[in-house]
């Protein structure tokens, strides 16, 4: 049985309003459902990064979205227009209901204040009402969760490894229980040991916490391994869209064929397609 959505996009189409026009999104529709992991996948600069900034309310100009709506559907029943809210509950909407770990989000953080500064102001923003010892132990509960000693609060940004600085941010993504959180690109940058800790991590804490996940990535055997669902993406449309097992022994389009075959395989012939996921 399907579980119920809990993010809807449709039919969203975004817009770069330079001379001339960019159409960096063109008529995408997805639907996330409550706890699963969709991947989007893609190479750079098919618009995966702006349909994620756009289902999360945070382009700038001179992107715009021209069409389309996105919708939330909360755990209440209610469903939320992310269009249409003012700013006021635009921020309850954020970090509360859907999250994002952004690219490059390693260095994301202040390199002047500490982790533990950084992880309360979540709270200082969102929570005014939760008292500084409370904050305290939600901080270091925060970094526990994500497998890093809760003493490295102390910590500066340049203190910390490039793994354990994104599990500070994987933390603060996930300081208000979000029911949705967006990553894009969480594991660039980092050596493949680190990265497969981290993607071990996520695939714990959404068993755990019960969250769905947004998994943007151009690497398609990783999401092969550890999605749902996936979607293709190429210049601003959605090419192919299925589950994992149907997109890795049964691809429909060329272009997802072409990506498949872009990873080398490393016990089969030359061109073999890579099989089993990421090692």
């Amino acid at each position: 049985m399907t579980a119920a959505a809990v993010l809807t996009a449709r039919n969203v189409s975004i817009t770069y309003e330079v001379n001339p026009p960019v159409d960096a999104v063109r008529d995408v529709s997805l639907t996330l459902h409550r706890g699963e992991i969709l991947g989007l996948a893609g190479e750079s600069g098919c618009g995966k990064t702006t349909l994620a900034y756009g289902m999360n309310r945070l382009l700038k100009a001179p992107a715009v979205m021209t069409s389309g709506e996105v919708v939330f559907h909360d755990g209440d029943g209610t469903d939320i227009d992310v269009a249409t809210m003012d700013a006021e509950a635009l921020r309850r909407y954020r970090w509360s209901k859907v999250s994002m770990v952004f690219q490059g989000s390693m260095n994301s953080l202040n390199p002047v204040m500490n982790v533990r500064t950084q992880l309360q102001d979540v709270f200082t923003t969102h929570q005014p009402s939760l008292r500084r010892a409370g904050r305290d132990a939600r901080c270091a509960e925060l970094l526990d969760l994500v497998g890093v000693d809760p003493s490295r609060l102390s910590a500066f940004p340049h203190e910390l490894s490039g793994g354990m600085r994104q599990r500070v941010m994987i933390a603060m993504a996930l300081a208000l229980d979000p029911q949705v959180m967006i990553m894009d690109e969480p594991t660039t940058a980092l050596d493949v040991v680190v990265q497969r800790g981290i993607i071990r991590q996520i695939m714990r804490l959404r068993e755990r916490l019960g969250f769905a996940v947004v998994f943007i990535t151009h690497d398609l055997p990783l999401l092969i391994e550890i999605s749902d669902r996936i979607a293709i993406m190429r210049e601003g449309r959605i090419v192919e869209e299925g589950a994992a097992e149907q997109i890795y022994h049964a691809p429909q389009a060329d272009y997802t064929r072409h990506l498949l075959s872009s990873f080398p395989s490393l016990t089969g012939a030359r061109g073999a397609f890579v099989r089993g996921g990421a090692a």
